[in-house]
């Protein structure tokens, strides 16, 4: 295996040898000049000075301070943190060579060329040398280790010169000479990083000599930077020394890089706070949408399920326009609320994924199961209601001719019973003659047989007030008063019926002489007229009903009824001639009438009258039945649109279900242009609208017509409308597994290629097109992407490993969604819970707990108050008084906690 490690070490340490060697090939008649002799001694010293203080010591002579080498190894071991050698003690020339050798020797170990410097020239004390040593030891340990933006050294410091003083008017560093002349670009820094201690604003660019004094003293006093430079040596240099200055800026860089890093911990603590909080917002704002649209079911669900019962069909058709209007206003935005929620879960859950987050559980009774079981409920209940509505409908119509029909038969009865129970309960045989009493036995067994005949009628009256009953009928208790009222009448003419039978009978004996053409005409009048009013009856019947074949049968029995007119009117004639009779005998035989019929109260005029009115009713009932012939012609032809319609309308939903899962698994282009197209696809699909609008008239139609079924279709309204509703949710899905895809992609930084590779791996090994992977798949189709799951022991676990990762419910198949999520992750990386806590710990100063004055001081303040008020007190045994605990906080955000 290569050391890459290693390699970057000596690829970085080759061009340090190479930017050493260039800089120690300085022209060294350069230091011949006294200005930048000066310049550099001064320089040098106190950078030298900086370092030794922090091991007791310091030098005021540079070339002579450092020629027996010890205080050059004592520098040396200070700024690198290591041990050298121990140094010879002698004060003999060999030992100060044999000490400065070894400090040689170790800058030479640290990467470092050395040229024309020797350890003698050092120890007999050569300026020009020893200068050369430090300036080459600065680079080394100063500014070698400067990196910004892949560029290192001279100009990684000179770029990080050039970024921070860019906000600021008259400062523009090219170089480190006569770029700093004017003190401007020292000010700039400090301001930059702390401009509490510099009136920036104040400073004037033709006042260089205040300018520097002012940089140097700050940086003196708040910075630990020792002052290095006067200003008047600046000043009066026509140009700078290089390597002063180059020194003196590399001290700004080291105090400011602890507050770079600051900085850098700051943002990526404002980061994971900034993907925290924004994926609590969609929590809250998913339980508060799953809590109004589990409460607006909660509360639609018992007015779905109330079965209180209406009185009359307007009454339930108003229930029934309500239900339209809940069906056609109200549900349709909470179906789209509802799909928006699960659309909220689907993205919330993916961000989570992405930013190494536990998953989303809502609160109880709130999860996407539950809403979509309630939602099944809230359907079963509207399902029931509609039922039960049409039902109702149904009954109440039943019950409306039901009682039209017994309060009919009821008039008609009581009108016939009108009188008789005077007439059955009078005395007047007592003083009739025998001719009359038996004129009164006939009667009375004519009324009798007018009696039987009625039986029926009161049977029917009886039945009908039971069925009433069985139905429910809201005005049952008037019905049963009336229908009781007849039979306890019945029951007493049947009484006073046998009672003034037994009286005639008991005088027939005395009574002679019966006109046998009336008790004739008699007996055939009273069956005949009560024929006649059954067929009248009968004609004045109220009807219902629900096809063409049932109309068919009515108009089929009163055209067999018309046939039997003819024979009736025979018989109507027939007695007729035996009244006609009658007056002849008593007109030839001078027999003085009292004028009526003594057997029977039918006279020939009333049968003639119920004759006319009868055919006068015959034509009426024509009309009627043709008129209801028209109407379930008319409907047939509304259930004929209707079935077209929905025909129509099934197929395209059919084929659009179809078409969309192949679009699903087929798409090809970048993801925004996927998504561009599904859209595109979605609002082809909306325009189809209009369609659904119109099968939605027909069916209002066909409900308001009352008719309840339809042999042309398979179809009802209800499997169209789920189906249309399956068809805009499955779109939208497939809108946001895209719109995931994209946010996969741009918070993991995954190229379209690769996308596209991980499509066409996809989809190579789902063979069914079902849109997921089962388990042997999903392993050739990771062989084909390089891993090594095919070893039978170490491949087995591998593969079972990654399977715990897309498929942690264990459902044995592996989504398009928890492919890429599983790829991103092979391939991208994410924050961690330690580098939060790293972060935090800069902050702190590397101490264990962190305060809210911390927190406001380097957070930005909405960020800093979310920190303190989730963050648990420390309570450690190094606390302080307001000490807040950052560690475990920072576990919490990507362990199962709940913030």
């Amino acid at each position: 295996m290569v050391d890459y490690h290693a390699a970057n070490n000596q690829s970085s340490t080759g061009g340090v040898q190479i930017y050493m060697e260039q800089e120690n090939d300085w022209d060294r008649d350069l230091l011949l000049d006294p200005a930048w002799e000066k310049q550099q001694r001064k320089t040098f010293t106190a950078w030298c000075n900086s370092h030794l203080r922090k091991s007791g010591t310091q030098i005021e002579n540079i070339e002579e301070d450092f020629r027996d080498g010890l205080k050059l190894m004592l520098l040396l071991e200070t700024i690198s943190g290591e041990r050298l050698p121990k140094p010879e003690r002698g004060k003999m020339r060999v030992h100060k060579i044999n000490n400065v050798n070894k400090a040689l020797d170790f800058i030479a170990s640290k990467g470092v060329k050395l040229v024309s410097i020797g350890a003698e020239e050092i120890v007999d004390g050569n300026a020009k040398m020893t200068l050369g040593m430090i300036w080459t030891i600065i680079l080394r340990f100063a500014i070698q280790d400067i990196s910004v933006e892949e560029t290192s050294a001279k100009e990684g410091l000179l770029l990080w010169c050039q970024r921070k003083t860019a906000p600021y008017k008259n400062v523009n560093v090219q170089n480190f000479h006569i770029s700093w002349k004017d003190g401007l670009a020292f000010n700039a820094l400090i301001h930059r990083h702390r401009p509490d201690l510099i009136d920036y604003d104040s400073l004037r660019k033709d006042d260089p000599v205040t300018n520097l004094n002012n940089a140097f003293e700050v940086a003196e006093k708040h910075l630990d930077i020792p002052k290095m430079l006067d200003a008047e040596d600046i000043v009066g240099t026509l140009r700078p020394d290089e390597k002063a200055i180059m020194t003196y800026v590399s001290c700004f860089y080291h105090a400011f890089s602890g507050a770079q890093k600051a900085e850098t911990a700051a943002n990526r603590i404002c980061k994971v706070l900034a993907v925290n909080q924004e994926n609590e917002q969609m929590m809250e704002d998913y339980e508060k949408l799953a809590s109004e649209l589990l409460e607006w079911i909660r509360r639609t669900i018992p007015w779905l399920e109330n079965r209180t019962q209406e009185k009359t069909v307007n009454d339930m058709q108003a229930k029934q326009e309500d239900f339209r209007d809940y069906r056609c206003v109200h549900k349709p935005p909470k179906v789209q609320e509802k799909c928006q929620l699960e659309i909220s879960f689907n993205t919330l859950q993916t961000k989570l994924r992405l930013s190494n987050r536990p998953a989303f559980m809502p609160s109880e009774g709130r999860m996407v199961s539950d809403i979509n079981g309630a939602w099944h409920t809230l359907e079963g209940a509207e399902k029931g209601y509609e039922e039960w509505i049409l039902s109702e409908i149904r009954r109440l119509e039943r019950l409306e001719h039901l009682a039209e029909k017994f309060h009919q038969k009821a008039a008609i009865h009581e009108s016939w019973t009108d009188g008789k129970e005077a007439m059955l309960t009078q005395k007047d045989y007592e003083t009739s003659t025998l001719s009359e009493v038996k004129a009164l036995l006939r009667k009375h067994e004519a009324f009798e047989s007018d009696l039987a005949a009625h039986q029926d009628r009161v049977e029917q009256i009886a039945a009908i007030a039971q069925e009433l009953n069985e139905l429910d009928y809201y005005d049952s208790a008037k019905v049963n008063a009336r229908c009781q009222k007849i039979c306890d009448q019945w029951d007493t003419l049947g009484a006073f019926t046998q009672s003034r039978k037994e009286s005639l009978e008991r005088t027939e004996k005395q009574l002679e002489s019966i006109d046998e053409l009336y008790l004739e005409y008699a007996k055939r009048a009273a069956p005949f007229n009560n024929w006649m009013e059954g067929a009248m009856e009968d004609l004045q019947d109220m009807f219902i009903v629900h096809n063409i074949e049932e109309i068919q049968g009515l108009i089929t029995a009163h055209e067999q009824f018309k046939s039997t007119l003819a024979e009736a009117n025979k018989e109507r004639e027939a007695i007729q001639a035996i009244q006609s009779e009658v007056q002849k005998i008593a007109q030839s035989n001078g027999i003085k009438l009292s004028g009526a019929n003594p057997y029977t109260t039918i006279t020939p005029e009333s049968i003639d009258s119920k004759w006319e009115k009868a055919m006068d009713m015959v034509p009426l009932r024509d009309t009627a039945l043709q008129d209801e012939l028209n109407k379930q012609n008319s409907n047939d032809t509304l259930r004929a649109k209707f079935a077209t319609q929905a025909n129509t309308v099934g197929a395209y939903i059919q084929a659009k279900m179809e078409e969309i899962g192949r679009i699903s698994i087929e798409m090809n282009g970048t993801l925004e242009d996927q998504l561009t197209n599904l859209k595109e696809y979605q609002k082809t699909i909306m325009s189809y609208m209009p369609e659904i609008n119109t099968l939605e008239g027909y069916h209002q139609l066909i409900q308001e017509a009352l008719i309840f079924d339809n042999q042309y279709t398979s179809y009802t309204m209800e499997h169209l409308r789920v189906g249309w509703e399956q068809l805009l949710t499955t779109i939208a899905r497939t809108i946001n597994e895209v719109e995931n895809q994209i946010l996969t992609r741009d918070a993991k930084g995954i190229t379209q290629e690769q996308l596209h590779e991980y499509r066409a791996s996809f989809n190579h090994f789902d063979k069914d097109h079902s849109g997921a992977l089962m388990a042997e798949e999903f392993k050739a189709c990771l062989i084909s992407l390089g891993y090594d799951v095919e070893n039978e022991k170490q491949g087995e676990s591998e593969f079972a490993r990654i399977m715990g990762i897309v498929d942690p419910n264990g459902s044995g198949a592996v989504t398009f969604q928890a492919f890429i999520d599983f790829m991103s992750r092979e391939t991208t990386d994410t924050d961690t819970a330690d580098q939060v806590i790293a972060s935090f710990k800069i902050l702190a100063a590397d101490k264990n707990f962190i305060t809210a004055e911390e927190l406001r001081r380097e957070l930005p303040p909405d960020q800093a108050e979310y920190c303190i008020a989730r963050m648990a007190p420390y309570t450690g045994a190094d606390a302080a008084p307001g000490a807040l605990d950052y560690m475990s906080f920072s576990t919490a955000l990507y362990g199962e906690s709940d913030l």
